[in-house]
């Protein structure tokens, strides 16, 4: 019986990734207990951000409505409608 180097290979590869991840994300988890203040001033500023932004998309579609430009309206929509999508926030609205 001859022994397949290459599953071995695999096998050690993936024993190693495995454990190399876990310790990454145990030492992740101790660093955002650590850091539990800057987590909350990072959300408090994700909502600002959030805010400009909606404000910022809100004028923007204004002035395209005003401007008559529904190329660029609908190239911005397709843009936005895309990382919506790949966040996966458009299913979780339609449920």
């Amino acid at each position: 019986m001859e022994i397949n180097w290459v599953i071995i290979g695999w096998l050690i590869d993936m024993t190693l990734n495995g454990f190399v991840w876990l310790i990454i994300a145990a030492l992740s988890l101790f660093l955002i207990d650590m850091t539990d203040t800057w987590t909350r001033k990072a959300i408090r500023w994700m909502g600002i951000a959030d805010d400009w932004i909606r404000i910022f998309i809100e004028n923007l579609f204004e002035w395209i409505l005003k401007k008559n430009l529904k190329i660029i309206s609908s190239i911005i929509l397709l843009i936005i409608f895309g990382v919506l999508a790949q966040l996966g926030i458009i299913p979780k609205l339609i449920t």
